[in-house]
């Protein structure tokens, strides 16, 4: 518990602190925002203010996670730093489309593709690693199964492994897609929403804060832990190291909340891919890790309003020969152009993304409780 509350407090002190230095740092280098020409004019104002923010985050999430263990004392899981390696990963890739932004002096940085490459990779190799490493009670990282609350045993690609070469290419082919598809569509889901001063920021603490609440609620109910009582061996969850996953997703949260102080309206300092993509790869690794990845649904349910605006809008735009459904996608900059002052749209939309997180992790405890 000690290493818990002790993340949090460090990483946020360490963000709440020392991001002005990052500021200066960031002007100095000329590490500033560039406005996309189509956006709404109100943000053209916005032009120059530093970015790359993500830095910061992950720079404090680190500290605060690492420093905490070694002050209580107590040891580092694979599962935890599975969490940072894909955090870490997509805020490499986020990086360097941030950097390509402030060298060209454009709104674009890396194309689509290779963002989604960049994406696959790091992606790839962190859905291999994660069904290695067994603990004593043979438990890995993740599973080959897609999970909603718990694993899913109707849909077991590992299962499919046990019938030959082929068997293995496709289970293994199905299991790297699902992994890829999650971590894409959750990293993606945070970059789009990440357009207004601390949307995306406030979002994620809500997301990721529920995994504090699933971890913590686990390593109760683990199977592996010896206290549990008889009535509950049922209920169990065999999640690999469910507190872990606590610690770090109180890091994380921790982080971003010191973060958002300057993130938020006026806005010193933005997330940028590097933050938003980190924040994404977070987000997926604490569900896949949880064993809670369709779950993602609720407590990711924001991110996936946004991204969802945006697929809406161009495949209507499309098929109706340049038709729009909103006036401007992703969905917050449509109610910008209606009139909505940007603080308004972004607390509206943090209140829709806590129902939503609220309904997510009461779905997580009535399912124990119908067990």
């Amino acid at each position: 518990m000690r290493a818990l509350l002790t993340s949090g407090a460090l990483s946020m002190a360490f963000t709440l602190f020392l991001t002005p230095l990052f500021i200066r740092l960031f002007r100095r280098l000329q590490w500033g925002q560039f406005i996309r020409d189509d956006g709404p004019q109100s943000h053209h104002a916005k032009r120059g203010t530093a970015t790359m923010g993500g830095i910061v985050v992950i720079l404090g999430t680190l500290f605060g996670y690492f420093t905490a263990l070694l002050l209580t004392g107590d040891e580092t899981s694979v599962s935890a730093l599975l969490v940072l390696f894909l955090m870490v990963g997509l805020g490499i890739v986020g990086f360097i489309d941030d950097f390509l932004k402030t060298r060209r002096e454009r709104s674009l940085g890396l194309t689509g593709w290779a963002k989604v490459a960049g994406q696959v990779v790091v992606a790839t190799v962190w859905a291999f690693l994660a069904i290695r490493f067994p603990n004593g009670n043979d438990y890995t990282p993740a599973t080959m199964s897609v999970s909603f609350i718990r694993d899913l045993p109707a849909i077991d690609f590992g299962a499919i492994t046990k019938f030959g070469v082929i068997g293995v290419l496709v289970g293994y082919g199905l299991y790297l897609i699902w992994i890829n598809f999650l971590v894409a569509a959750t990293s993606n889901g945070v970059n789009v929403t990440d357009g207004l001063d601390g949307l995306a920021s406030g979002a994620s603490i809500l997301a990721i804060g529920a995994y504090i609440i699933i971890g913590f609620w686990q390593s109760i109910q683990s199977c592996a832990n010896v206290k549990l009582s008889v009535e509950n061996v049922a209920k169990c969850y065999d999640v690999r190291d469910p507190f872990d996953l606590a610690i770090v997703a109180t890091a994380i949260v921790g982080a971003v909340v010191g973060f958002l102080w300057w993130n938020t309206s006026p806005a010193q300092i933005f997330l940028g891919d590097t933050g938003s993509l980190a924040l994404g790869g977070a987000v997926a690794a604490l569900a896949i890790l949880s064993r809670t990845e369709l779950l993602l649904i609720l407590i990711g349910g924001l991110f996936v309003i946004e991204a969802g605006s945006v697929i809406v809008q161009r495949a209507y735009f499309k098929l109706s020969h340049g038709r729009r459904i909103f006036l401007m996608s992703p969905i917050h900059h449509h109610f910008e152009l209606k009139g909505w002052a940007e603080v308004t749209v972004v607390v509206r939309f943090w209140i829709i993304g806590g129902l939503l997180v609220a309904a997510g992790v009461g779905s997580f405890y009535l399912e124990w409780l119908a067990t």
